[in-house]
């Protein structure tokens, strides 16, 4: 089982979306797609946001977005991450 939860990481992604605004992610699938971006931007070199301390990049995107350290920007159908 993942954690935090894909459930979690949307509450986070789209907790500053304001009322009657279109969440940032509607999916799963959006959450993939942006913690598979970073964990590659990682193993490229970028720079870590929080500690890796042993872990993967992959576990290492997913800690970062759900820290807050890493948001996702939405535009036009293509997710892409920003810092």
């Amino acid at each position: 089982m993942l954690h935090p939860s894909y459930g979690d990481l949307m509450a986070v992604v789209n907790s500053e979306v304001e009322d009657g605004e279109a969440p940032v992610v509607n999916s799963r699938y959006s959450i993939v797609l942006a913690t598979a971006k970073r964990a590659r931007q990682l193993i490229s070199g970028g720079e870590p946001l929080t500690d890796p301390k042993g872990k993967k990049p992959l576990a290492v995107a997913i800690d970062e977005l759900y820290r807050g350290e890493l948001k996702i920007e939405s535009k036009d159908e293509d997710e892409k991450v920003a810092r």
